[in-house]
């Protein structure tokens, strides 16, 4: 891949403000990913084929993934507006970094308005789905799909600034990286198994992180 992504320098005093942004971008996908798999084997109850990795924001130690939620979005936020201080013009200069920006934003939203209790978890909870969803239950199904569908149109976004760049390898990854995440995404509900659809997270969440470092070894 080659790492020509910006038409114009970004000035020198703003540089390393700049830089900083964008590795907040470039910790995000790590940092959640990497702090929710953590986090399964050590929650009591909690079975990751049944539940959503957003029920882990429940019980005593709920207040980890909450955490994990609104930092990493925090990060992602501020990797958004490292990629919009550096792309200085062309295709997607601004779209691309709002749709990142949005990311990060459904990601505070998840950690704010947690999940209601279900199918079992935490101990004690009956099985089966909750009679009738909360309120903050009903704000927080927004986070999920939001986050993915703002990611998926910052791929596509991002294609076409790659394409218009002549970078073939991140043009291709930009248009497999969504097919992956909507693959995976399809196989979790139809085997009913919510691994997969942390695996296709997992895949756009750290696509987003690469991003971040690819624009900000283009400037090295």
């Amino acid at each position: 891949m080659t790492t020509a992504i910006r038409d114009t320098p970004v000035a020198t005093t703003d540089q390393t403000l700049t830089d900083r942004l964008l590795a907040c971008g470039i910790v995000a996908g790590p940092l959640f990913v990497g702090a929710t798999i953590a986090q399964i084997p050590a929650r009591e109850g909690f079975d990751p084929v049944i539940h959503p990795l957003s029920m882990l924001s429940l019980g005593d130690l709920g207040w980890i993934h909450i955490a994990n939620f609104i930092v990493s979005g925090v990060l992602a936020l501020a990797g958004a507006v490292g990629l919009r201080r550096f792309l200085a013009g062309g295709p997607g200069s601004k779209w691309g970094p709002r749709m990142v920006g949005l990311y990060g934003i459904a990601l505070i939203w998840g950690g704010v308005f947690v999940a209601d209790p279900a199918f079992g978890f935490p101990v004690g909870t009956p099985d089966g789905a909750p009679a009738e969803l909360s309120w903050h239950g009903l704000l927080h199904g927004f986070a999920a799909p939001v986050a993915g569908l703002t990611l998926l149109a910052a791929c596509l976004i991002f294609a076409r600034r790659f394409r218009r760049q002549g970078q073939t390898g991140w043009t291709v990854t930009c248009y497999i990286v969504p097919a992956v995440y909507l693959a995976l995404t399809a196989v979790s509900f139809a085997a009913a198994d919510f691994r997969w659809m942390l695996a296709g997270g997992a895949v756009i969440w750290l696509w987003a992180s690469a991003l971040s470092f690819q624009v900000l070894r283009s400037e090295r």
